[in-house]
């Protein structure tokens, strides 16, 4: 069972996706959460501190994956572009959401998302020992999430056939870097 606080966390994050910023009214979110708006205000007495809860939930999401990143046992670079693909997970929901806000203008929102993509980018250069590789591996992976987040919201989920194709090459990729030390 949720919390209210979440329930709350949870419609503010559909609605921005969904309808963007601007339709994210308190009583849209409070009516979407179940709520009334009194005790949305209990938990997040105006609008930014929602969106700044928000911001936090996305940061911890971001951290959790950047730890399985690391850790992955086919590397962080397959792992980066296999996980490259918008399904609706608690992480996809939160970035769509925040991204909305980054577009709304909302200066912690754009923060927060650079420092989620520097962070993946850092995992990336520590494994391959080169920034314009890492680069290459995110660009891919970028790439695929955004082909893939446009064609769910067309109401047609992407298809992962292509990826051991964009794998080999980022095998390629890595495998030069660990033999080159480029």
């Amino acid at each position: 069972m949720t919390s209210s606080r979440d329930r709350i966390l949870d419609a503010f994050e559909e609605v921005l996706a969904v309808e963007g910023e601007r339709y994210a009214t308190l009583e849209a979110v409070a009516a979407k959460a179940g709520v009334s708006k009194g005790g949305l205000l209990y938990h997040f007495p105006a609008k930014d501190q929602l969106a700044a809860a928000l911001c936090d939930r996305l940061v911890a999401l971001a951290a959790d994956d950047a730890q399985r990143m690391r850790s992955a046992p086919e590397g962080p670079a397959r792992y980066y572009v296999r996980s490259s693909h918008y399904a609706g997970t608690p992480l996809d929901r939160a970035l769509m959401a925040v991204s909305r806000l980054q577009q709304a203008g909302d200066a912690r929102a754009r923060e927060v998302i650079e420092s989620v993509s520097g962070q993946w980018l850092s995992i990336l250069r520590d494994a391959l020992g080169s920034l314009d590789a890492a680069r290459a591996v995110k660009l891919i992976g970028d790439g695929l999430y955004y082909h893939a987040l446009h064609s769910a919201l067309g109401g047609h989920p992407a298809t992962t056939e292509a990826d051991e194709g964009l794998l080999e090459v980022v095998d390629r990729i890595t495998n030069r870097q660990n033999v080159s030390g480029d």
